[in-house]
């Protein structure tokens, strides 16, 4: 690595050095906090190419007394140590030995020191200019830690800053000491493993002259070498034409130490690496923390976390949340109902009534409709994700995660693949893009083809939209609770048969950090359900908007040269009846008037002669031009295959539309139905459905969503993480299959014992 000295900064704005910064870290000490921080809105997301590892940076000002630069800071995976095999680990290490970072930040948990130290200890070894900055500070104060810095400083030769990431507090600081570390000479790493360590890791790096490494980062070559690290060895082998004196002289080394030790050398490395941080916070440490806080969580884990209660507790905690989506949000969903049924109305008095303009339907029955149909359930997405990140910042999701351990593995899936599923519960990309964390390819292969099976929240709207038309008020919770639970179960069942099928392998150790119980913030919560609800906003202000004008398109062409109602009218077959409204009559009134008048009609017209109202007859018209639209006759093609699970054309255009994103379904269903009902006749969504089709056709229908072929980005992401096209479809095959014989049994079982 070249040195940067102090006059590389000595710049003024228009000529700016580009400093490369990197943060690095365990998972959860803060590390997206502190680098949200510092660049603000100044992020790129993309991959590490040639892999599905996520990469993020960003940039902001560096200031000194001596001039400015900027700095682009790289985000590096987070990893507990540089010695594992996971793809993230692996890239953390590349990086740092890369020879092209000026500094990193490494991010510690100021609660956790003792463990979170080992990577610091790692890094240094590495060669590259360090800062260590102490994040959670307040945490570990509040517990009573208190450190000596100056001597810790002293101790490590590195900057030292303590910081409150989720609060922005300790910045400025932060960036003064990254100024500070690239204005310095790096100095040699005051890592002290122990004599015979030392001596054996300087003996393998004074072999490593013609390393395709730096040299400040040969003691690292060296200790991978010395544990006989298969990657470090390869590469070392293949750009190194010394390279067999420096693996011959690892071999020596190791087999002296293990024994002169009596230990294996993994074990030794190790426990050398623990013995440093141990012996350093010693020195550094004035007095430590309380155990209080740990004593808490031990003792409200005897109750959440007992073999017996454990999973019922969790089960509660997750009936609640969707009891509070439901009552919780029906007033405020009523609300928004009602603001576009009279933005609708406002719309709509622009043309006469009865117009056919096409300005008029494309932004009545097709962009407000459709946008409308999924905005009415922005609050129970809010209410839905707020519980959700209750959960996951007071501690408790880990703890689930612990829980589901021993169940999963029993269904061929690791306890790790909680947590991608979990967050499937919020989008499938998301939790498809988690399954990273997975050390073991089956795992995650595993994990990725059954996580859409989760019902993610796509698909809220879609039960909110379907458990009220069906089922009463009492039962609502309950089948949104049912509904999770079938998906959750369905997912273990196919991942225990794509283990014993398809993926058989070993299944890998399960280790997970429980953290202490900790109270969330009021920010943390409304900054979590914020972004969930604008994500859902900013899709229904742009996809569902495009597919809504779309499928209206679809729905509205190509137009009838005639509807068959009025050809019947022409030729006899059908009377017409025009029936005045009352003046001041109420609905109820208004509809006893028109039955009397149709029925006095009907005793007076010739024998065979049909008798209806001209509003029936709006409504078949109607009916007629939607059945012989586009959609309307893919829909019919449909029919007789989706017929045995209780559809019908209508569902069929819903379900189309569906696979481009699940939300979809709301939308489209209501462009259907605001398209086949008059003014007369038209009542909210939830209501036609109710009446159109039985209870057993909704609940068919709820099955065949859940499980059904994920939306076109969920395939496409599944193709770039397994790397294969045959994996994304077989997840997109396999789940329709499965949910359309799923479908097809609950509701042909259904109708044979009468319950339709």
């Amino acid at each position: 690595m070249v040195a940067l000295h102090a006059a590389s900064i000595q710049l003024n704005r228009d000529d700016a050095r580009l400093v490369h910064v990197a943060l690095a870290g365990n998972p959860n000490a803060g590390k997206t906090s502190i680098f949200n921080a510092l660049t603000g809105a100044h992020q790129h997301v993309g991959n590490y190419p040639g892999v599905t590892v996520e990469k993020r940076t960003g940039r902001f000002p560096l200031k000194s007394p001596e001039g400015e630069a900027e700095a682009e800071l790289l985000d590096l995976p987070g990893t507990y140590s540089l010695s594992s095999f996971s793809p993230e680990e692996r890239i953390a290490e590349n990086e740092l030995l890369s020879g092209d970072l000026d500094v990193v930040v490494v991010v510690v948990d100021s609660t956790t020191l003792k463990r979170s130290l080992v990577l610091l200890s790692q890094i240094m070894q590495s060669g590259v200019r360090v800062v260590l900055c102490l994040n959670m500070a307040d945490e570990a104060q509040q517990a009573g830690q208190r450190l000596d810095l100056e001597q810790m400083r002293a101790l490590l030769g590195v900057p030292i800053v303590e910081t409150v990431g989720h609060r922005g507090e300790g910045m400025d600081a932060l960036r003064e000491a990254i100024s500070e570390a690239i204005a310095t000479d790096p100095t040699p790493s005051r890592l002290v493993l122990g004599q015979r360590l030392d001596q054996a890791i300087a003996a393998v790096s004074d072999r490593l002259q013609d390393s395709p490494y730096p040299a400040a980062a040969h003691p690292w070559v060296a200790t991978r070498l010395l544990v006989g690290d298969d990657t470090m060895r390869a590469k070392l082998e293949a750009h190194s034409d010394g390279a067999a004196d420096a693996l011959a002289e690892a071999e020596r080394q190791r087999h002296q130490l293990e024994a002169e030790t009596g230990r294996d050398i993994h074990l030794y490395v190790t426990e050398r690496s623990f013995g440093f941080v141990d012996g350093m916070l010693r020195e550094v440490m004035r007095r430590g923390a309380r155990s209080d806080a740990r004593a808490d969580s031990d003792r409200v884990d005897s109750l959440l976390v007992n073999r017996v209660l454990g999973l019922p507790i969790f089960a509660a905690a997750m009936y609640g949340i969707f009891w509070l989506t439901f009552t919780a949000g029906e007033l405020p969903m009523g609300w928004i109902e009602s603001g576009f049924e009279v933005f609708a109305g406002w719309v709509d008095g622009f043309w006469p009534a009865g117009s056919e303009s096409l300005l008029r339907s494309l932004l009545v029955d097709g962009v407000i409709a459709g946008v409308g149909a999924v905005m009415m359930f922005l609050p129970n997405i809010l209410l839905l994700f707020l519980g959700l990140a209750l959960l996951e910042d007071t501690g408790y999701m880990a703890r689930a995660a612990f829980l589901m351990d021993r169940l999963m593995h029993r269904f061929g899936l690791h306890g790790k693949s909680f947590l991608p599923m979990l967050t499937g519960f919020g989008c499938s990309i998301p939790g498809i893009m988690a399954t990273r964390t997975l050390e073991n390819e089956r795992d995650r292969l595993t994990t990725m083809l059954v996580l859409p099976l989760m019902s993610c929240g796509a698909r809220l709207p879609i039960w909110l939209l379907l458990v009220p038309a069906f089922f009463p008020q009492a039962w609502r919770a309950p089948m949104l609770w049912l509904i999770y639970t079938i998906g959750i179960g369905l997912a273990l069942l196919l991942a225990l048969l794509l283990r014993r099928s398809l993926l058989k392998g070993d299944d890998a150790p399960f280790v997970m950090e429980l953290p202490p119980y900790r109270l969330p913030t009021l920010r943390g919560l409304v900054t979590k359900m914020a972004e969930r609800g604008w994500l859902y906003v900013q899709k229904a202000g742009t996809v569902i908007l495009a597919l809504s004008i779309l499928m209206w398109a679809a729905t509205a062409f190509p137009k009838l040269d005639q509807h068959q109602v009025d050809a019947e009218a022409a030729a006899g077959r059908v009377q017409i009846l025009q029936i005045a409204a009352a003046a001041d009559a109420d609905p109820d009134r208004q509809a006893g008037l028109e039955a009397e008048a149709l029925a006095a009609a009907r005793t007076k017209a010739p024998a065979g002669t049909e008798v209806i109202s001209e509003a029936q007859a709006a409504s078949r018209r109607a009916g007629e031009a939607l059945r012989h639209s586009v959609a309307g006759r893919l829909g019919a093609a449909m029919e007789p295959v989706i017929a045995p699970l209780g559809f019908d054309w209508k569902i069929g255009v819903g379900l189309v539309g569906a696979l481009a994103a699940k939300e979809v379904f709301v939308a489209q269903m209501g462009i259907v139905y605001s398209l086949g009902a008059t003014d007369e006749e038209s009542s909210d969504l939830r209501t036609q459905l109710g009446t159109d089709y039985p209870p057993l056709t909704g609940f068919s229908l709820m099955l065949f969503l859940l499980i059904a072929a994920p939306c076109m980005a969920t395939v496409a992401l599944t193709r770039r993480e397994s790397g294969s096209w045959k994996w994304a479809a077989l997840q997109f095959g396999g789940l329709t299959t499965v949910a359309y014989l799923v479908s097809l049994v609950v509701f042909q079982v259904g109708s044979f014992l009468g319950l339709g």
